[in-house]
């Protein structure tokens, strides 16, 4: 049995895998979002911490199991810097939707500095990744800088946060997929890259030792994590879980995952491929000293868009319903929801657009806004497959989950938008699975990667079933809203 730790945006799943990829069981705890200025967005650390403890307890104390490993999975480029010598953070966790850090991106972009970020890293310079918001932290502080540069503080995602917890302190580890979304990583030598760190004045101290994905991560401290001594086997962060658990092993393999926001990835084998559509390159894994790489589209507000309908305007009482309400009309009656409430993502990569609804009209319901809302995530995901398409790479299939892919019109929907089938995995949670994995191959639960693909079960296939002419009408429609949404074109 696999103790897999999903720790996300917006809450911690604790889950018990078997060996035949099952979960058997699960507990959650709610994560608080902090707010502190407009368009900033922050965590409580120790709230991340104290959440899989208490998750874990309640799980185990439930089901009686005597897990014999752990496999974590995290929200990305969220980060943590606390104080090495009694792990207290020094400031909230920075979470990986806060844009405090837009003017560094603009400044380093018109200093030219964003073709070496480029190449050496896959990204952009944009405040979504973690290395120009640690910047801002230890600019805005000169005392949290004259201490890390003194060797006194440690940084790192959720990921090395959680295990430097875990180990009480013993292990300061990450691996190549997150350390690969900080701007620090230069992913073709798998290694920090002391020139990145140069130019985000970073003291390269601050950073974890990367190790391969499946592998020893150190064990648990029955002390710090309620009796338990086991080895941490996996690590993931959460898209990259997702790409394996979804057993998208052969290059070409492509996955979506509707959660907060939208994480389209698609395996590019052993080599990273550089983008020139707006698509980042991304590690993938690491196994035994082999990366394997991903090309990647994010999309930042997706299933979110839902909680506003239901947070903001009352539309909704629950997002469960917005499927069900979504079902209940044949099509938007002409109205488009651009959910750029934080800027927008893959393959535009504009901070500064905002959120639209355009189309509205006297028959316009919100039955009608609902739907727009869910389309909204389906149109956006076509945005980046069709960039992925543009450079010649293009999937047979979009295997999908996340909480948003119980919603049959949604992946009905998506599959009328891209034309090729979209497969719902049996399990919905398989960021959690690709975490159980990667900790399950390194305890010898599986021995291959074959083994593991065959516990991999499709739930539904949904094919396309819109004549091209209508998908035209329907994309040309989204992008005049996106176009009007954007800061960066002529919005005539």
């Amino acid at each position: 049995m696999i103790l897999a730790i999903d720790q996300g945006t917006t809450g911690t799943t604790v889950l018990l895998v078997d060996e035949s990829g099952r979960v058997v069981d699960r507990s959650y705890r709610e994560l608080t979002q902090h707010y502190p200025r407009p368009g900033w967005v922050e965590h409580d650390a120790e709230e991340i911490w104290t959440g899989v403890v208490d998750a874990t307890g309640e799980l185990l104390e439930r089901s009686g199991a005597s897990p014999t490993v752990v496999g974590i999975t995290n929200q990305r480029e969220t980060f943590v810097v606390w104080d090495r010598a009694n792990l207290h953070p020094v400031a909230r966790a920075i979470v990986w939707q806060c844009r405090r850090s837009a003017d560094i991106c603009t400044e380093m972009k018109d200093a030219g500095r964003e073709a070496l970020f480029r190449e050496r890293t896959g990204l952009l310079l944009d405040p979504y990744f973690s290395g120009t918001k640690l910047r801002w932290l230890l600019d805005s502080d000169a005392k949290l800088r004259r201490r890390a540069e003194a060797g006194e503080l440690a940084f790192g995602t959720v990921d090395t946060w959680l295990v430097t917890r875990l180990t009480a302190g013993r292990e300061h580890v990450t691996e190549p997929g997150n350390a690969s979304r900080t701007l620090l990583f230069d992913i073709k030598r798998l290694a920090w890259d002391s020139e990145l760190c140069g130019a985000l004045d970073v003291p390269m101290g601050l950073l974890p030792e990367v190790r391969d994905s499946s592998g020893d991560f150190g064990r648990t401290d029955p002390g710090a994590f309620l009796g338990l001594d086991l080895p941490i086997g996996g690590v993931a962060g959460d898209q990259q879980a997702a790409l394996f658990g979804q057993a998208c092993f052969e290059p070409g393999m492509c996955k979506n995952t509707y959660g907060t926001g939208s994480f389209v990835l698609l395996n590019t084998g052993p080599k990273p491929r550089l983008s020139r559509a707006g698509m980042l390159a991304t590690v993938g894994w690491q196994l035994a000293g082999t990366a394997t790489y991903a090309m990647e589209g994010a999309i930042f507000i997706t299933g979110a868009a839902l909680q506003w309908l239901r947070d903001g305007l009352g539309i909704i009482h629950s997002a469960a319903e917005a499927g069900p309400i979504a079902s209940t009309v044949t099509d938007t009656d002409g109205v488009y929801l651009v959910p750029a409430f934080v800027g927008l993502g893959a393959p535009h990569w504009d901070p500064g657009a905002r959120g639209l609804i355009s189309g509205l009209t006297r028959g316009t319901t919100g039955d009608h806004l609902v739907r727009a809302a869910v389309e909204s995530m389906a149109f956006q995901t076509a945005d980046v497959l069709e960039a992925m398409a543009s450079e010649g790479v293009r999937p047979q299939e979009l295997r999908v989950d996340g909480g948003a892919s119980v919603m049959d019109a949604l992946l009905q929907f998506q599959a009328d938008l891209l034309g090729i089938p979209v497969l719902r995995s049996a399990t919905a949670e398989t960021t959690a699975l690709g975490a159980s994995f990667l900790a399950g191959l390194a305890t010898g639960t599986w021995a291959s990667l074959d083994e593991v693909a065959a516990t991999w079960t499709e739930e539904r296939r949904f094919t396309p079933a819109m004549a091209a002419e209508d998908r035209e009408v329907r994309m040309a429609g989204w992008r005049g809203a996106v176009r009007r949404a954007l800061t960066t074109v002529d919005r005539s």
